[in-house]
């Protein structure tokens, strides 16, 4: 297999999985091993978001019990 066909092999399992992970999170019925795996996809390809600028983020910052830090 010549260099170009690898990567274009490898290009498409990694538009494969990603879209997999999503279908399954997107339907609900992605296990919490599923979830944990399309965390870990997102960190090994340097995905981040802004949190100001995704409502998505902001609603779970919302929904999960931090509290303020206090300054000493």
């Amino acid at each position: 297999m010549s260099n170009p066909d690898i990567k274009s092999l490898l290009e498409k399992l990694h538009v494969d999985v990603a879209s997999e992970l999503l279908d399954r999170i997107a339907s609900g019925e992605a296990t919490s091993a599923e979830i944990s795996v399309a965390v870990k996809f997102l960190k090994d390809n340097d995905v981040t978001v802004v949190v100001e600028e995704s409502k998505p983020m902001l609603n779970l910052v919302k929904a999960l019990p931090f509290t303020e830090a206090k300054e000493a």
